[in-house]
């Protein structure tokens, strides 16, 4: 089948979910964070869980918060670190989100989320009312809920290893992602719109240093998060 490809894609608006897959070094964290480098932090708290202590995520210039602690009111970027089994803790930050609303959600690591959480599949199932944007990222599309991908407005793939995630993302891309990443240099990616049924092959992002300035030039000096 062939795509159709658009010149110009569309991103996601402050109601609508981004899942971005791709294997260990494919550049997906890179993609995920040059994604929420043009977010709507300086209109809505956007929510990073940080579950494996990125490097790169320790460099945006955001506000730690602990886990339990109250889920911030004010515009601006937030990182949460849980460490170990919190499944309780994160899952009465989710239903926080959930009845706050207006609040973005960015996930390092989909799979660390259990994948009966209600109130994950409450946000992915509502969020788009609610205005509750999500970034989601995994390196196994088989290991999450699959509300991730099935409630999804956009996917961006990296090249992965096991031909179960592929099949995964099957159900929902009616191209032949596969063969068209092993295609493709390093770094690049498919980039999929839900609603258009558009397909576009994405070069690699900005380097880190550009992406980390977006964060810089955007916040404010002396700007309070409190």
């Amino acid at each position: 089948m062939n795509a159709k490809v658009q010149t110009q894609p569309r991103f996601p608006n402050d109601s609508q979910r981004l899942f971005i897959c791709g294997r260990t070094g494919s550049g997906k964290t890179q993609a995920g964070v040059w994604h929420l480098s043009g977010r709507s932090y300086d209109e809505m708290p956007w929510l990073i869980l940080d579950f494996k202590r990125d490097e790169l995520i320790a460099q945006i210039p955001a506000q730690e918060i602990q886990l339990g602690s109250r889920l911030p009111s004010k515009p601006g970027l937030y990182v949460v670190r849980p460490i170990g089994a919190q499944e309780d803790a994160i899952e009465k930050l989710l239903w926080q989100i959930h009845a706050k609303e207006n609040c973005g959600l960015y996930v390092d690591e989909g799979y660390m989320l259990d994948a009966r959480s209600q109130a994950f599949q409450a946000i992915m199932t509502q969020g788009r009312s609610l205005h509750i944007p999500v970034i989601i990222l995994s390196q196994r599309p088989v290991w999450i809920s699959r509300f991730v991908v099935s409630e999804a407005d956009f996917l961006q793939v990296f090249r992965l290893n096991d031909e179960r995630d592929y099949q995964t993302l099957r159900a929902f891309i009616p191209y032949d992602v596969s063969s068209r990443l092993r295609a493709l240099p390093e770094y690049h990616s498919i980039y999929y719109d839900m609603g258009k049924d558009r397909l576009n092959v994405f070069t690699p992002v900005p380097d880190r240093d550009t992406i980390l300035g977006s964060f810089r030039a955007a916040i404010r000096p002396k700007r309070s998060f409190i």
